[in-house]
């Protein structure tokens, strides 16, 4: 690996193995990792909430930036900004932008700013979080070089990260569950504003996107029960000396347990969101939404007659895991 990276190996001296060891760097390398695809998600959310938003033919007016600045969170304001980028020059939204008798959307298309926003905002924490922890020392004892000063302390203890990551897990976890419940809106022919039924060509005699949207919820309930705080437990060890520990790395564990899972469920969401645009042709949706529809097309074909689509939504997740829905308008 040091020799692919052009790096020189390096010899360790005294305590440089106990400093690589002792300390927070396995759940710190887990939780970073699991962090790096958590941020990306976050931005595919607003991708696949914009499509659902033209399939259901939804306004963006919610997204105006004088409402987001009147609350100015930063994750607020980036995801409504990026929003209107996505949907910008819909055909869909010209063709019912005058006497619509809809006074408002769901919560789940109207407040997907404040939603995704939030769950921007901690994983930006959690973020800054590691940044510190990378520049920091985290092993026991430590050796003042100026003054030969050998001090035992708790730098080693993670709950810095520990209650980061399951920060992170909650947000990931709320993701998911407006997702799903834009996803439901598409399958209900009650909510979806003239869709079919589980979005199928032939209503009554085909499934559609029903079982899809069942994975959806199993999904989801997965991250619900894993995105319980791993860092308020606590189970003492080495004989009451550790007698309070951060279960940090069960916290980073369950952070990418959920990203998976959110890797999916939004994947569902895509997957669905391009077949009820099929329902909408000849008009197209805005072009940021029309990028990404051609994306899902590239690896699962419209759903002409019932089929597994688990092959599909593993390929529309692995084209989320490389960044294959990056938008234009936000680079990861």
């Amino acid at each position: 690996a040091f020799s692919r990276a052009s790096l020189k190996s390096i010899v360790l001296e005294a305590k440089d193995g106990l400093a690589l060891l002792n300390g927070t760097q396995a759940m710190h390398a887990v939780g970073g990792l699991a962090l790096f695809r958590a941020k990306r998600l976050s931005r595919v959310a607003d991708v696949a909430g914009a499509m659902t938003l033209e399939a259901l033919m939804g306004t963006p007016r919610a997204f105006d930036l004088r409402i987001q600045k009147a609350r100015p969170h930063p994750g607020q304001i980036a995801v409504a900004e990026h929003l209107c980028a996505l949907v910008r020059q819909s055909q869909i939204r010209e063709s019912h932008r005058q006497d619509d008798p809809r006074v408002q959307d769901a919560y789940s298309l109207r407040s997907m700013p404040q939603v995704h926003g939030a769950a921007r905002d901690a994983l930006a924490y959690v973020e800054k979080t590691l940044e510190i922890e990378s520049a920091g020392a985290t092993d026991n004892p430590l050796v003042f070089a100026e003054n030969g000063d050998v001090i035992s302390g708790g730098n080693f203890h993670g709950a810095p990260l520990a209650l980061a990551f399951d920060f992170g897990a909650i947000a990931l976890t709320d993701l998911m569950s407006i997702s799903e419940r834009r996803i439901e809106r598409m399958v209900n022919p009650d909510l979806s504003d003239g869709l079919p039924p589980f979005l199928a060509r032939k209503p009554g005699l085909q499934s559609g996107m029903m079982i899809a949207q069942v994975a959806a919820a199993s999904l989801l309930n997965k991250a619900k029960v894993l995105a319980h705080p791993a860092s308020v437990d606590n189970v003492p060890t080495s004989a009451g000396k550790e007698d309070h520990v951060s279960m940090g790395m069960t916290s980073a564990v369950k952070l990418r347990s959920i990203v998976e899972n959110a890797e999916n469920l939004l994947a569902i969401e895509l997957l669905a969101g391009a077949e009820a645009l099929e329902h909408r042709r000849p008009l197209k949706a805005g072009a940021g939404v029309e990028q990404a529809y051609a994306t899902v097309r590239k690896y699962a074909a419209p759903l002409l007659q019932d089929r597994v689509l688990s092959s599909d939504i593993s390929a529309i997740a692995a084209a989320v895991r490389a960044g294959e829905f990056d938008s234009e308008h936000e680079k990861l």
